[in-house]
């Protein structure tokens, strides 16, 4: 797109191609219909799903281990880093929103048109490292929760985590409303099953309010930064710029410029409402880790399976081991459907390269496979866990890939025509990309120093 002349004011750059040529995930493109001068509950709730959709990759199994580690090692201090990270998380999605529905492209598409390949290639090859992080986490998550319930070895577990592809190539024949359907159900599990958690915890209400006000040792303690930086990534995920995108196009929306308006709204409603669950279920994992670990010497815990052994007697409800591992096999599922979409869509948004979607399962199922059957053979089952925590920190080293290009586009007027961001929020857009960076480098500095 370099070199050719600026769209005139008010249209969009990128207007010169209507949506329906080459679109976004074109077996699911405008396949959710939105009622036309409907009340405003029927088509808000036509608009209900890609958000819940994007907010499993909020808490999927790689959240567990850092906020598991958070709370155990810190108490409650670093639910500021879960509401901060959260705040951006908002924020973010909803610039991802804002780009997919005004451009009628995703991110990936757009940074095709948009940068050359010298740019694009090493955009593509971050976000599928990040893909392979996030697909790592599924894949140690699935397999210690299906241990944990049913006693199979982990390493044959990691073996059976791979076949879960079967549940997105089923749902996604029967339709994207069913996709949709399923994940909010796990996501129902997960909620239910940490609110009887926190309940039987009873962590003190002062000590937790507390807890969400920040503090300056979160960054001058090299320990806490360490998992802070993890809880960023593990919240703040990048291909879920990608994702959200590409998905809020499935509804069929008015193209006009008032439609558009209008599904910017009701999907920014969409997302703010789904990672809001996803804020109370981070928060709920590192409470309840902090009630029951911090104070009764046992601040070391960090794995997923210590966890489960200690919680019930800990908390003195018999339940409470196998509800947490209940929910860790909901969230390891539903992040599998997350990761399948987004790698499809970063694949054909990115190369234009379409293959079939077992196939790409498959592919990124077996590259996040194989190192975890590595390590299960050299450290045994104790070395996922360090696995899981790292896996979360090179996610957040990809963000500035995916923050910077996304901030970048919705901030251009000849880009986004009159859907373009204010000035105010440009500016603070930019400060959450700076503060991610900041932490980064922070994080490899200390790391580089010691």
């Amino acid at each position: 797109m370099a070199g050719l002349p600026a769209a005139p004011a008010g249209r969009a750059r990128f207007a010169r191609r209507t949506d329906a040529e080459n679109p976004s995930l074109p077996e699911a493109f405008a396949s959710v219909r939105v009622p036309q001068g409907a009340s405003w509950p029927r088509r808000f709730l036509a608009f209900v799903g890609p958000g819940y959709m994007v907010s499993v990759g909020y808490m999927d199994p790689g959240n567990w281990a850092t906020d598991l580690q958070g709370g155990a090692q810190f108490g409650y201090r670093l639910l500021a880093v879960i509401m901060l990270s959260n705040l951006m998380a908002i924020l973010l999605q909803a610039l991802s929103v804002r780009l997919g529905i005004a451009t009628g492209r995703d991110l990936a598409q757009a940074c095709r048109e948009r940068f050359p390949p010298i740019v694009n290639i090493p955009l593509w090859l971050a976000c599928e490292l990040a893909i392979i992080a996030c697909d790592l986490a599924e894949v140690i998550g699935t397999a210690v929760a299906l241990k944990l319930l049913f006693g199979i070895p982990l390493m044959i577990a990691a073996v059976i985590s791979g076949l879960d592809a079967v549940i997105v190539l089923l749902l996604m024949n029967r339709g994207f409303r069913y996709l949709e359907a399923f994940v909010i159900a796990m996501l129902s599990v997960i909620a239910i099953c940490f609110a009887v958690q926190i309940a039987a915890a009873a962590p003190p209400l002062g000590a937790v309010m507390r807890g969400f006000v920040p503090t300056p040792t979160i960054v001058t303690d090299h320990a806490a930064l360490y998992v802070a930086i993890g809880i960023i990534g593990a919240t703040v995920m990048p291909h879920n710029l990608y994702l959200h995108s590409s998905i809020i196009q499935t509804r069929a929306y008015d193209r006009s410029v008032e439609g558009r308006r209008e599904a910017i709204r009701w999907a920014s409603w969409d997302s703010t409402i789904a990672l809001m669950l996803a804020l109370f279920i981070n928060a709920a994992i590192l409470i309840v880790a902090a009630a029951a670990f911090h104070g009764s010497g046992h601040g070391d815990v960090a794995e997923i399976e210590d966890a489960y052994r200690l919680l019930s007697p800990i908390l003195g409800l018999g339940i409470a081991s196998t509800l947490f591992a209940l929910a860790l096999l909901a969230a390891g599922t539903n992040s599998t459907i997350t990761g399948t979409l987004a790698g499809q869509i970063v694949m054909e948004g990115f190369l234009r390269l379409r293959i079939p979607h077992w196939a790409r399962r498959m592919l990124t199922r077996g590259l996040a496979i194989l190192p975890v059957l590595a390590v299960i053979a050299l450290y045994g089952d104790r070395g996922v866990g360090a696995l899981l925590v790292l896996s979360q920190v090179v996610l957040s080293m990809q963000l500035p890939f995916a923050v910077i290009p996304l901030v970048l586009f919705v901030s251009d007027r000849r880009i986004m025509g009159t859907f373009a961001i204010s000035r105010p929020l440009a500016a603070l857009s930019w400060l959450v990309a700076a503060v991610i960076l900041a932490l980064n480098f922070k994080l490899l500095f200390d790391a580089v120093v010691s």
